[in-house]
Order: structure tokens, then C-alpha cells, then sequence
């Protein structure tokens, strides 16, 4: 039988889970009630490591794998879920297209601050006139000199209210189609 969890996986549970438990858990309804951003606990994440589970430790993430950081947002998501999806979206969707398709030059620059917390990560797919349908994005993006001009509007931005950088959907415009 393949073993699927190791014994850092168990280890990293066990933290997260304490630290749920005694920071997030008794403030949990107040943060859903209130709509309250918790940015103590993101920035006491921050300091665990937890924004950036999956990312390697040369761009300032702990280097686990994505497995490690879906049990992290399980055991969060057990004591509150608005939370555990402010750290999915910031390091799936804020931080992830970076780590994955950035050049060296933007994880040098943006990808170790999101790896360490210093900057939370957002994303925008939601429209107005397209919602989440990211094949109807009408947010284009055109190449003028060095630098892309973004036009369109975004809504629900996951995050984008404390985020340092956004992620967003855009349809390339080129002049030549």
C-alpha cells in the first residue's frame, strides 16, 4: 500500500492545528460577523511559514508540497473557513501563477514577499458582464512600448482589499489580429 502522508505531513497537521485552535478559533465568529480582515493571524501565519507552504525555500517558501498545503487549509478551514480561503487564494491564485509561469526576475521581486507574507496575494476573474466565466473575459490586455495597458473592470477581487499585488484574467489584444 502506497503511504500517502509522511511524517512531516503529521507534524505540519498538528501545528496548524494548535495554532487554529488557540489563535484563530476564538475570534473566528467575530471575523464572519463582522466581515473583519484577521490581519494579526495572517501575519502570525506569515511568521509559521504558512503563506508559503508549497514555494521553494529560495524564493522564501518551507519548499512542502501541495499536499501539505491542502492539510494546512483543512485544519484552518476547521475553526474558520473565511480565513482558510484568504491563505488558498493568496497562495493558489495570488501567488501561484508567479511561482509556476513568473520569470526569474518576478519571483525575485514579487514571489519571495508573497512566499514570506510581506504582501498578500489577490486575484480578479469576476466581471460584471462576464462573471466567473474566464473564456468571457472582455478585461483586455494590450502591449504598448515595454508595458501592457489593462482595460476592464473586475469584481470580488479574493483578497484584493490588503493584497500587495493582484493576479488578473485579461484577453491579449495584438494589433495584428
Amino acid at each position: 500500500m502506497k503511504k500517502y502522508f509522511s511524517e512531516e505531513h503529521f507534524m505540519l497537521k498538528q501545528m496548524v492545528k494548535e495554532f487554529a485552535e488557540k489563535e484563530i478559533k476564538p475570534i473566528a465568529q467575530e471575523i464572519d460577523s463582522q466581515s473583519k480582515f484577521p490581519s494579526d493571524i495572517i501575519t502570525k501565519m506569515s511568521k509559521l511559514g504558512l503563506l508559503g507552504i508549497p514555494w521553494d525555500e529560495k524564493y522564501g517558501g518551507i519548499g512542502m508540497d501541495i499536499l501539505s498545503l491542502v492539510i494546512a487549509i483543512e485544519e484552518i478551514g476547521k475553526v474558520c473557513t473565511s480565513t482558510a480561503v484568504t491563505m488558498m487564494a493568496h497562495t493558489s491564485l495570488g501567488s501561484g501563477p508567479i511561482a509556476y509561469f513568473g520569470t526569474e526576475q518576478q519571483k525575485e521581486k514579487y514571489l519571495k514577499k508573497l512566499a514570506k507574507g510581506e504582501i498578500l496575494g489577490a486575484f480578479g476573474l469576476t466581471e460584471p458582464n462576464a462573471g466567473s466565466d474566464a473564456r468571457n473575459t472582455q478585461t483586455t490586455a494590450e502591449l504598448i512600448g515595454e508595458h501592457y495597458v489593462i482595460n476592464g473592470q473586475k469584481a470580488f477581487c479574493t483578497n484584493a482589499g490588503k493584497s500587495g499585488i493582484i493576479i488578473i484574467t485579461a484577453k491579449i489584444m495584438n494589433k495584428n489580429s
